[in-house]
């Protein structure tokens, strides 16, 4: 076994680990880099407070992994909580093994141990059997137990064509920002239904242009005056991006028909492996009383506005059991299935066996 060293990483580290990502794409049917251009550091920021990046160097200091550790306030059963968050996880594929992951786990365990934090968040794609392999099925003994809370889906939904505004007894407007305290106070009363649902308030929204979501990139529907839902818009090419390595299995094969006859069925044609996946996030997804309709309404004109702003896909997040997940995939889209799971060291508690039945939300933004 290699000498390997895993600790902090500091700014001097940061192209380095902007390689790594580069060459180590998430496996699957489409398989993508997830690439953090010009700076790793600030596509980390997004996913929670407190961030710690760790790094695994070799023996010649060579980085040859990376992990990401925050902590965010969200809702469970309908209270606030704080959670850890686990994500960004890139092992150099000359080092796969247990070893190496158990030896970042120490570390983290040690930062567990200071923090408050009793419960971790973390999202494995179902095409990833070598994570779910050596962090679920076969833990040892530096790692949390993992436990499954829900199945979500990711759509990357199709652009290729306008469509027009749907019928809805809400009124549909962009929002302002004079409006971002009445907002945040709706994303909070509603958000509360759904578990792990972020809690916001106006600062923290505000904060948001930052990272590339304005206030007219917020979506909202109104009834008597009344806000009844919100979607936005997250432009975050500017410091995330997606680029195609390879398709796999049935994909691969229907690729080269899919991208000729794409022009006939008024269909985007798929990224050629090495181009990028122009694309934004739906974020903040928060409808009152589930209401079909006004979601599908926002959805219409959030899907109208990114393909105004030359996007070829829409990423939109939600869990498997959310009741608008259906008006979501009537859209031509491709599917990426996940699993949430909740990950807690044997002191930390036991918040999986307490969950109520809630559909779960985390803006796939921030993952």
């Amino acid at each position: 076994m290699m000498r390997v060293t895993v600790n902090l990483a500091g700014p001097a580290d940061d192209a380095a680990i902007r390689l790594l990502m580069r060459r180590q794409p998430m496996p699957g049917r489409v398989s993508v880099s997830f690439e953090r251009e010009p700076g790793f550091s600030l596509g980390c920021t997004v996913t929670g407070e407190d961030c710690r990046i760790l790094v695994a160097r070799s023996e010649e200091g060579e980085i040859i992994g990376v992990a990401c550790r925050s902590e965010r306030n969200v809702f469970v059963n309908g209270r606030e909580q704080r959670l850890g968050y686990l994500g960004q996880l890139r092992v150099d594929e000359r080092f796969h093994g247990r070893w190496l992951v158990s030896r970042g786990f120490s570390l983290l365990r040690e930062l567990h141990a200071g923090s408050g934090i009793s419960t971790y968040l973390a999202a494995i794609v179902d095409d990833n059997p070598q994570a779910t392999g050596v962090l679920v099925e076969k833990r040892r003994k530096f790692f949390p137990e993992f436990h499954g809370v829900a199945h979500y889906c990711t759509l990357a939904v199709d652009l290729h064509r306008a469509r027009p505004a749907l019928p809805c007894s809400a009124q549909i407007s962009r929002a302002t920002s004079s409006e971002l305290a009445g907002i945040a106070s709706f994303l909070r009363t509603h958000g509360s239904k759904r578990q792990f649902f972020p809690v916001w308030d106006e600062q923290k929204l505000r904060g948001l242009s930052a990272y590339g979501l304005h206030p007219q990139d917020i979506i909202v529907a109104r009834r008597g005056g009344q806000i009844a839902g919100v979607i936005a818009l997250w432009d975050q090419s500017a410091y995330k991006q997606t680029v195609i390595q390879r398709y796999s299995g049935w994909l691969k094969a229907v690729a080269p028909l899919w991208n000729s006859s794409a022009p006939l069925f008024g269909r985007s044609p798929l990224p050629r492996p090495g181009e990028l996946l122009r694309s934004a996030y739906a974020a903040l997804v928060c409808v009152a009383g589930d209401d079909t309709a006004v979601f599908a309404s926002m959805l219409r004109e959030i899907y109208n506005l990114a393909r105004a702003r030359g996007f070829s896909y829409l990423m939109l997040g939600l869990d498997a059991l959310d009741p608008l997940l259906p008006a979501a995939k009537s859209y031509s889209h491709i599917l990426y299935p996940s699993r949430l799971y909740l990950a807690e060291w044997s002191d930390g508690g036991h918040l999986h066996e307490q969950l109520e039945q809630r559909p779960a939300y985390v803006d796939i933004a921030t993952l």
